[in-house]
């Protein structure tokens, strides 16, 4: 973390937007949350992560940080993955809550402030899609994928798409995970609802991608996610 930025008092949330090749989204995205920020009346930072980004997505980034502080940047020299931005995330945001957006805008920034409201007694709220559209093969992948993971790691918290935690958590708990993919933010979910902590699963709207197609929802990347799930399974046994 930049000197000058640990030097500036704590603000009470962090929100960190994830960012691939977005240039047709991601103004639109970080703007919204800006917004809903402002709404909340609350001490805040907007940290985007632009993951070695090929197209503008780096460059309208610093354009939105030069018009906003509050707003920073990081950018990595190449495409590290999700589980590159995370770590990103939990090194660089300083904010006592944590929430981490995809900068495609599938998620409303409404979360947000829901998100927020429920915190006080809770350590982690965790968002799922309790009606998520899609083709019926997706729906079968997804449905075998959380069967999956039922089995191999046990029972688990319900989760898909949008967290908040506090953010001593991350220094409360260790984390072990490495890789591209999601396994680092699991295995965050995982030692948290096997310790003391307080978790609650709410459901949260999704919607279209604003531009674009998934570089998630496919076959390569289900293999993928598997190969850490039983990676992942060894570590916290």
């Amino acid at each position: 973390m930049p000197a000058a930025a640990a030097a500036l008092p704590a603000p009470r949330l962090s929100v960190v937007v994830l960012a691939y090749d977005e240039e047709r989204s991601v103004r639109t995205v970080a703007l919204a949350i800006l917004a809903e920020l402002r709404r909340l009346g609350v001490s805040w930072e907007l940290l985007i992560v632009d993951d070695g980004s090929t197209d503008r997505t780096g460059a309208i980034a610093e354009e939105l940080a030069a018009a906003n502080p509050g707003v920073r940047v990081i950018h990595h020299g190449g495409n590290l993955g999700l589980g590159g931005g995370y770590r990103t995330g939990f090194a660089h945001a300083r904010g006592e809550y944590l929430t981490f957006f995809p900068a495609d805008g599938q998620f409303p920034e409404t979360i947000i402030g829901d998100f927020l409201a429920r915190m006080g007694p809770c350590d982690m709220v965790l968002g799922y899609l309790p009606d998520r559209r899609g083709s019926l093969v997706a729906k079968g992948l997804s449905w075998a994928e959380r069967l999956l993971y039922r089995v191999l790691l046990g029972p688990m918290p319900r989760f898909q798409g949008i967290l908040m935690f506090r953010r001593t958590l991350r220094d409360e708990l260790p984390l072990r995970s490495s890789g591209r993919g999601w396994a680092v933010l699991m295995e965050l979910i995982l030692r948290a609802a096997r310790g003391r902590y307080r978790l609650v699963s709410v459901p949260t709207a999704c919607r279209a991608r604003l531009a674009g197609t998934s570089k998630v929802n496919n076959l390569r990347t289900i293999r993928a996610n598997l190969v850490q799930l039983v990676a992942l399974r060894k570590l916290i046994e």
